[in-house]
């Protein structure tokens, strides 16, 4: 793995991480980045990508949940924690990330659910990203199945 993708990968783990402390303890998001610059090595982490998703999903969380809600079998507040977050993620960086392929999305997501989720916590982003996909970057999927056939 390049080093630019193992600091994207750092940055998501960060994102989730503050986004979950965002969620639950409903801190402000500068406090939050302010004590994550303090307690972690930026160094080691896409700081574009982690302010990006970090200020870029609280801004724009009823959007992201209007898109997010039509896959989703609960209402969104009876999602877990942690994978509400990651779908909001997932949904953000699907939306407004257009240079990052959706499977990457995707995937990055999904390892992030097996890492924090709970057991299936993994099969339900995979779920729910791999529906929305279609509906924010029709060309995208539709020519990687293209390619299948």
């Amino acid at each position: 793995m390049s080093k630019a993708m193992e600091k994207r990968r750092a940055a998501r783990k960060l994102a989730l991480q503050a986004l979950y402390q965002w969620r639950v303890a409903g801190a402000s998001i500068s406090q939050i980045e302010a004590e994550f610059a303090v307690d972690n090595d930026l160094q080691q982490v896409d700081r574009d990508l982690f302010k990006a998703v970090l200020y870029g999903v609280p801004s724009s969380v009823s959007e992201l949940d209007a898109l997010l809600q039509p896959f989703v079998d609960r209402k969104l507040t009876d999602v877990d924690p942690v994978e509400l977050s990651l779908i909001r993620m997932g949904a953000f960086e699907l939306r407004s990330r257009i240079e990052v392929p959706y499977r990457v999305v995707i995937n990055e997501a999904v390892e992030l659910a097996k890492q924090f989720g709970g057991t299936d916590g993994h099969k339900f982003v995979n779920s729910v990203l791999d529906k929305l996909a279609p509906q924010l970057r029709q060309a995208e999927v539709a020519a990687a199945k293209n390619k299948k056939k």
